[in-house]
């Protein structure tokens, strides 16, 4: 996986995309789709032979997305977003409730044109419309790092944009998983409180005892190991909390990440350490994982699947374009974080899977928000790269 994700990266490099976009489709080529559909037997000595191996590969895939979200953490520059503030707000909003009522709206008054799902209507609509409206913050994020737009004002609005999508996305779907099993009480708000407090904890009084203990610990342990060790101890507890309260585990790790990576006791060249390790080892087989979630070949429905493609870009580009323009971008800008947030990614595809097993939706339509999810991931850094006139930081080095 690693050797096939870096040689498929510094091809797709080769034309001006990031390396995420080789990875991605080293996963599909490895996975079902390609290996597993023409050569099982391959597929299945590799992979699926031993009960063990999946178990442990599906545990270094939790690990790396964690791990990846902590050094987007770190490499976020929170008075950057403070600056941005009123284009964050907007961005955001509009780039949430627009795609969200688009997709409702459809899947409410024409479920029939998404195949054969849940007899839910609302619960239904209410998943696709949650689903429209999510992003992808593990793909935008590294995306992002790979074009060198992280800390840029663009960069800034769009992970802003993406950790309230994702946040409001998450609750959503829970409340519609509640509505599935008939268990839709206070859960959500007291997951929705708990959250709030874990973040402004962390950022504020969090935030606070890291700056001061780091000088402590640099004195005592060697470094940056020691560092290292301590830094991601802290985010797996994070992310270990906030899977605990209701939330998926990146979220804690992200907001670890902030707090640690806003204290000037952080070196540069310490940052850069950490995130080489990541984003160079954990990442890439994350994101091949991906393309294993799902065989595009049997249960494939183009008009299904042209369908949500259109949806999906409409709403998210159109939301997140209207968004931009009330927060007093310009066109080009507004444009960007609008296919900077159109990426959906590795959260659209565990929305799609626990849809599925809770047979909220079916094969095809699941298929059709996998395909979606990676054609909106494929297209983010191309169409960032181009607009807003940028190469990968690998390209430029």
């Amino acid at each position: 996986m690693l050797i096939l994700a870096r040689l498929f990266g510094e091809f797709f490099r080769k034309f001006k995309m990031p390396l995420v976009v080789g990875e991605l489709i080293a996963g599909v080529v490895i996975g079902p789709t390609i290996i597993g559909h023409y050569y099982p037997s391959i597929s299945e000595l590799v992979f699926t032979h031993n009960n063990q191996a999946t178990l442990s590969l599906n545990s270094i895939i939790g690990i790396s997305i964690v791990m990846l979200l902590f050094v987007a953490g770190m490499e976020l520059n929170l008075s950057v977003i403070r600056q941005q503030g009123r284009a964050a707000f907007t961005t955001s909003t509009f780039g949430l409730i627009i795609p969200l009522a688009i997709g409702f709206t459809i899947a409410y008054y024409a479920a029939a044109l998404f195949g054969k799902n849940s007899s839910d209507t609302l619960a239904f609509a209410l998943f696709l419309g949650t689903a429209m409206s999510i992003s992808a913050l593990p793909v935008i994020a590294r995306t992002l790092m790979d074009l060198g737009l992280f800390r840029t004002k663009v960069g800034s609005i769009i992970i802003a944009a993406a950790m309230f999508n994702d946040l409001i996305g998450w609750i959503l779907f829970s409340m519609t998983m509640g509505m599935l099993t008939g268990s839709a009480d206070h859960s959500v708000l007291f997951t929705l409180l708990y959250t709030i407090a874990y973040a402004i904890l962390m950022l504020t009084l969090g935030r606070f005892l890291i700056n001061k203990s780091l000088p402590w610990a640099s004195k005592n342990f060697s470094w940056p190991g020691g560092f290292l060790s301590l830094s991601l101890g802290l985010t797996f507890l994070g992310a270990a909390f906030t899977e605990y309260i209701g939330l998926h585990a990146i979220f804690g790790a992200f907001i670890i990440g902030i707090a640690i990576g806003d204290s000037v006791h952080v070196t540069e060249k310490t940052k850069d350490i950490v995130n080489q390790f990541v984003t160079n080892i954990f990442a890439p087989l994350f994101f091949v994982s991906i393309g294993f979630k799902v065989n595009f070949l049997a249960h494939f429905d183009w008009q299904i699947t042209a369908l949500v493609l259109f949806i999906a870009m409409l709403g998210k580009i159109l939301g997140a374009f209207i968004g931009g323009k009330l927060g007093g971008l310009n066109n080009t800008e507004s444009l960007a974080i609008g296919f900077g947030l159109n990426a959906r990614g590795a959260m659209e595809i565990i929305l799609a899977l626990l849809a599925l097993q809770a047979k909220l939706i079916g094969e095809e339509l699941f298929v059709a928000i996998v395909i979606m999810a990676v054609v909106t991931s494929i297209m983010a850094g191309p169409m960032l790269s181009w607009l807003l006139k940028v190469k990968p930081i690998e390209e430029v080095s």
